[in-house]
């Protein structure tokens, strides 16, 4: 049985019909994505909402007028953030590497297990870093450009106009969402291109920005529902377990929900990366892009250091 739906169907699938394939996908080896999320994707969700809890009592100190020890708190604070993000970009780019790895070895038929697909993630890591780096410098070029505009807005519009100033504003970020969000989805396509095509980098993301045309909406709708699914955790996480207090909620109810917090949490990245994943054949099929499984297979044991060929050429057939 094919691990995902035939060529046919693929660019056809809604967001519901990628959601419940992507869901899916763990029952073909569930020990090997219990491994997966394990020591990747519970450390790196955990860290997401544990942080605050950390940070909080520092920016706390700082902003008490009676404190002595500004400069020491605010040293701690950069040390840990530093840390903090560190920590991020590396289980980020792990967790990304050991999911796609393991779904296009799931697809090929290639057998699958934790210390396999571990034993390709230096390589892939290596792959995917460069291709960060490139997202990364595009981002920091876009908020660059993004805030000159907004200043420009701010002297070029009357601000005793409150209305037409508001609404410009409001205008200015649901922008600067839209294109932040477009670019989040190129990323992702970009980080599944560099594990499983011969390319990286600027031109992985050339190409995510290719096979996206035709799926935009699909893609953004994704990646936007990620976003508010995990702004309104990290909000609970906030509200309930740093910000509730024992006055409002004690102990043992902050830990609980804390905890459960960061188990639904955990899901949603893992079904995120499995989603990122199907996305990536979706979008090759919607181009009628074929995907040889045969190079496919090569490619992916090519990380191992091995070289295995299929005695037989299955390949998704491109539509006419």
């Amino acid at each position: 049985m094919d691990l995902l739906s035939s060529p046919d169907e693929l660019q056809f699938l809604s967001t519901k019909d990628i959601l419940k394939e992507s869901i899916s996908i763990p029952k073909q080896s569930p020990q090997t994505f219990y491994y997966i999320t394990l020591s990747l994707i519970f450390p790196l969700s955990f860290a997401i909402l544990a942080h605050s809890l950390f940070t909080h009592p520092l920016i706390t100190q700082i902003q008490d007028p009676y404190s002595n020890s500004h400069t020491s708190q605010w040293t701690k604070l950069l040390i840990f953030q530093f840390s903090y993000l560190l920590f991020l970009f590396i289980f980020s780019l792990l967790s990304t590497a050991a999911v796609v790895f393991t779904v296009a070895s799931l697809y090929t038929s290639k057998p699958v297990s934790f210390a396999a697909t571990m034993s390709a993630i230096p390589s892939v890591f290596k792959r995917l870093f460069i291709t960060f780096l490139w997202v990364g410098l595009t981002m920091v070029v876009y908020n660059i450009v993004f805030l000159g505009f907004v200043v420009l807005l701010l002297v070029a519009i009357d601000t005793q106009n409150i209305i037409l100033f508001f609404v410009s504003l409001f205008l200015v970020f649901v922008m600067f969402v839209g294109v932040h969000v477009y670019i989040t989805a190129v990323w992702h396509l970009a980080s599944v291109i560099s594990v499983l095509e011969n390319v990286y980098g600027f031109e992985a993301m050339k190409k995510g920005f290719q096979i996206l045309k035709g799926k935009t909406k699909m893609g953004f709708v994704l990646v936007l529902v990620y976003f508010v699914i995990c702004g309104a955790i990290n909000g609970l996480f906030g509200a309930i377990v740093v910000h509730g207090g024992d006055y409002y909620y004690g102990v043992f109810s902050r830990i609980i929900v804390g905890g459960f917090l960061v188990g639904v949490l955990v899901i949603v990245n893992l079904v995120g990366l499995l989603v990122q994943s199907v996305f990536y054949y979706v979008c090759k099929s919607y181009h009628h892009q074929g995907i040889d499984k045969n190079a496919l297979y090569d490619h992916l044991g090519g990380y191992l250091g091995e070289y295995v060929p299929l005695k037989s050429s299955i390949q998704l057939e491109s539509l006419e």
